[in-house]
């Protein structure tokens, strides 16, 4: 069935095994606006996010999302600094000018487009099934999950997917993704479908004991799992977030993303 199949995925490409998505069109050529006189713009993050944005050993703030967006005022020849805010106040921050771009993981929704402006997005959180290694279940196709037991975390998007289009299968709910996780690694489910991004951060660390690893997708019905994240800025700061699109572009074209995406997804939701 097609929408079992990874919607919206942009083009990926392989390296060092990690696949690496690409968000940009190769046709649109993005032209860089003129920055002449540009203050030093100041980014504000969360640092509870890993690895989006989270505090490195040194206690400096670090992470996907910080370096891409070091990254681009490097691009720009731009001054930038990186400030720490609580996440539920990185919003009200921006809008009261106590900073001049939101780089948290803040999803992209038609709220926060009536609001502020946002990049195209850098980053999209897709659902992903996982599953034992020694197991030697079918790829996650519609016929294979039927009778099959697929774990989902309860009240969530994952859910709301797998009762629409995961006819068959047999869902089991779970409260929280870790509960999920532990479920999986003790054989008590089939497959389990949820966030890939909280998915690939359990595969590469120790709770998982090297127990698992993804099966099919990515899956990124934005009706569901949401249009992904972008850089914020205020609707008064249009020249900036052209700047940022451009920037983010040719750090797409130049090597940058990907080096950077290697550095923190070790093994990559996608």
């Amino acid at each position: 069935m097609a929408t079992l199949l990874a919607l919206g995925l942009a083009s990926a490409a392989q390296a060092q095994e990690v696949a690496i998505p690409n968000f940009w069109d190769p046709k649109a050529q993005l032209e860089r606006p003129d920055l002449t006189g540009l203050r030093p713009i100041r980014f504000l993050i969360d640092d509870d996010f890993p690895p989006l944005h989270f505090s490195g050993l040194d206690g400096n703030p670090t992470g996907f999302s910080v370096e891409l967006a070091r990254a681009m005022c490097e691009r720009l020849a731009i001054a930038c600094t990186v400030q720490v805010r609580r996440f539920d106040t990185l919003l009200d921050a921006l809008a009261d000018r106590q900073g001049d771009v939101v780089a948290a993981a803040v999803p992209i929704t038609a709220s926060l487009r009536q609001r502020f402006l946002v990049t195209g997005p850098y980053f999209k959180i897709p659902a992903r099934f996982a599953v034992r290694k020694d197991r030697n279940l079918p790829a996650p196709q519609l016929k294979a999950l039927s009778g099959r037991t697929v774990g989902v975390v309860g009240g969530t998007a994952h859910e709301a997917y797998a009762k629409a289009f995961l006819t068959g299968a047999v869902l089991k709910p779970f409260p929280e993704l870790q509960e999920a996780q532990g479920a999986l690694r003790a054989g008590q489910i089939d497959y389990l479908f949820a966030d890939g991004l909280g998915l690939a951060v359990w595969l590469g660390g120790e709770d998982s004991a090297g127990c698992c690893d993804f099966a099919g997708g990515p899956y990124l019905e934005s009706r569901f799992f949401g249009e992904g994240i972008g850089f914020v800025v205020r609707q008064d700061e249009e020249n900036l977030r052209r700047a940022f699109d451009y920037a983010l572009q040719q750090l797409w074209k130049e090597g940058k993303y990907a080096e950077l995406y290697l550095r923190f997804f070790p093994i990559s939701p996608f």
